[in-house]
């Protein structure tokens, strides 16, 4: 094959393999059919259809699609609205369903019976938003029911019961467990005692362990005198081969270790070679909170973790996190926007870190990963920062027709145009999904913080943009002048400003800024209530009840704005930037006004702030 696999299903004497674009159907070792995908390709299962019995090829690509191929040709293309990781075939009572896994930690339900796409979300994990990386299935309550079970990215192992038959059952999780290491498979079957089913699980790191249905603690029992430990005899001959196995290993691992250490100050020629470091790393856009969930991982330890930006980016605290956090000097003229080092704690091979970015920047944030080995090395990540960082693709979209309208025409072919939407707009296919430079094509966004909309229709020398937030246009308008500016492409652009669309984005934007100011608000009176030194209990009576009820959720407070830190502020900086591409479209100066709407966005009046945008319009 062309590229590396990816992604292999084996049925009878069929083989599927898939690379990142090119999937391959081998029947005999022999290839009977291929297909180019667009998108990137994930996984790869094979059926043959209850009816008709017809082999049939499901593929997972990254764009929230789920594309079914027969002999070579895609039939039907499934849209989903997040993107797939996983995909698996359920039977039971001998039919077949065939579920996928998702990046944001739910699992869904496909109708391939009648071919008729997305059914419904089985699990729907609102909690633990870690992509999932492998589903197995097994009756492991024993009620004649099979369980699922959900490998996830950040160690987590959960079991559901779950009724595939009855759409209003809600699936119910009856068993988790964390590895702290990405679960990268599971099975599950009788392995180490006849009769107890047990989850078998490999790790990324190369862990492999399993979680037991059997009662460990019968075999554990106090003598008298409550003091030490009896074990039968065959857990105490099971702990015994356990020790001499490890020790065994212990006595290889220093010999080698030795070995190493003198061949390194050797006279000869020899020298250390500096290992290669494989790092299993996502950069995730998570849709409920606006922010980019980072997970690095390596197979051994790591000792510290440089991030660097020349992007303006904030660090949001991880509960999981353990490592200590130090934050660097840098002079302005040095490149820097950001310069933080995370040390780890012993025995940490995985970090977790939240990123919030802002729209309307754009650069490359590295992450430079040292692990805890000899000789020292180093291996460097990158992952881009677009213009609309907080958009992702939906296949859905509401047609308003309060909407802004930037047209651009120019001497670009659709391979130039589509490669700046590639690089201003988070889950573009790399290639366009038609190959015609004549055809149109089409893709819809939404903004995750706003949940405003993005229509784009592009073909060769004409693209089309349509938005119901006067920022997202007025990003898209600088990025692509900037490119066609480099590349010397002359581009004419077009503005058809819609004032309702101001409207609809204040109305969203004024909740928000109201509940963040009285949040605000909440936090200077608990300062000041401590201050008092409130702690026996008749001053606590004396307060009112809303001092009262404020330092009993306290704790919720601190915690959010831990979460969330200058929160308001980023709100402020979107109003203001929305006001000043409103009014740069419209070739007026406002850089006077922005003292003044700073002055009006204290007071969070919905009135006031529309008559101030639409002040200079009159």
């Amino acid at each position: 094959m062309t590229e590396p696999i990816v992604s292999m299903f084996v049925l009878e004497n069929d083989l599927f393999l898939c690379g990142n674009h090119i999937y391959n159907h081998y029947r005999d070792c022999k290839e009977i059919g291929s297909y180019l995908c667009g998108d990137k390709i994930v996984d790869v299962i094979a059926l043959h259809q209850e009816q008709t019995g017809r082999l049939i090829s499901l593929i997972a690509c990254e764009g929230r699609m789920i594309r079914v191929l027969e002999h070579g040709r895609v039939t039907l293309s499934m849209e989903i609205d997040s993107a797939p990781t996983v995909l698996f075939v359920f039977e039971q009572d001998e039919e077949k369903n065939v579920l996928f896994g998702t990046v944001d930690g739910r699992v869904g339900v496909l109708d391939i019976k009648n071919l008729q796409g997305f059914e419904r979300w089985l699990v729907s994990n609102e909690k633990n938003s870690s992509s999932i990386s492998c589903i197995d299935s097994y009756d492991l309550t024993g009620d004649g029911n099979k369980n699922i079970i959900l490998g996830k990215q950040d160690g987590n192992i959960e079991i559901y019961n779950i009724n595939i038959s009855d759409s209003n059952d809600t699936s119910i999780l009856i068993f988790q467990y964390n590895c702290n290491e990405s679960v990268t498979a599971i099975q599950c079957g009788i392995l180490n005692s006849k009769g107890l089913d047990e989850v078998l699980v490999s790790t990324y790191a190369g862990r492999i362990f399993s979680l037991t249905t059997e009662k460990i603690e019968k075999n554990v029992e106090k003598n008298e005198q409550g003091e030490n430990m009896i074990f039968s005899a065959d857990t105490a001959h099971k702990i015994s081969k356990l020790r001499s196995e490890i020790e065994d290993l212990q006595r290889k691992v220093a010999k080698e270790r030795e070995k190493y250490q003198s061949s390194t100050q050797s006279i000869f020629d020899e020298y250390s070679a500096i290992p290669l470091l494989a790092v299993n790393d996502s950069f995730i856009l998570e849709k409920q909170n606006a922010t980019y969930n980072l997970s690095i991982e390596v197979p051994t330890e790591i000792d510290n973790i440089l991030l660097q930006s020349n992007v303006k980016v904030d660090l949001l605290d991880v509960e999981k996190n353990s490592a200590v956090v130090s934050y660097s000097d840098f002079s302005a003229d040095s490149g820097n926007a950001l310069l933080v080092t995370y040390r780890c704690q012993i025995n940490t091979n995985r970090l977790e870190i939240k990123i919030r970015t802002i729209e309307g920047s754009s650069g490359i944030f590295q992450a430079y990963i040292t692990p805890l080995v000899q000789p020292k090395c180093s291996r460097v990540c990158k992952y881009e920062v677009k213009p609309l960082s907080h958009h992702y693709r939906t296949h859905n979209i509401e047609h308003s027709n309060n909407l802004n309208v930037l047209t651009i025409k120019g001497s670009f072919s659709l391979a130039e145009i589509h490669a700046w939407i590639f690089k201003c707009i988070p889950e573009v296919p790399e290639k366009p999904q038609t190959s015609q430079p004549n055809d149109m094509n089409s893709l819809f966004f939404k903004s995750s913080f706003l949940e405003t909309s993005l229509q784009c229709y592009y073909t060769k020398g004409l693209a089309t943009f349509k938005s119901n937030n006067i920022s997202t246009i007025s990003i898209i308008k600088e990025f692509i002048s900037n490119e066609a500016t480099r590349k010397n492409i002359k581009v004419e652009f077009s503005i058809a400003i819609d004032d309702q669309t101001i409207d609809d984005v204040i109305k969203v934007l004024v909740p928000s800024l109201q509940k963040h100011q009285n949040f605000k608000r909440d936090l200077i009176l608990l300062e000041a209530l401590h201050e008092l030194e409130l702690s026996e209990a008749d001053n606590v009576s004396s307060l009112t009840e809303k001092y009262k009820k404020l330092l009993e959720e306290e704790s919720n407070l601190r915690n959010e704005s831990n979460n969330n830190p200058d929160y308001l502020e980023r709100l402020y900086g979107i109003v203001c930037d929305l006001y000043a591409d409103y009014n740069k479209l419209k070739g007026i100066n406002i850089k006077s006004q922005l003292p003044k709407l700073m002055t009006v966005l204290e007071e969070v009046n919905y009135k006031k702030l529309l008559d101030f945008f639409k002040a200079k319009n009159e």
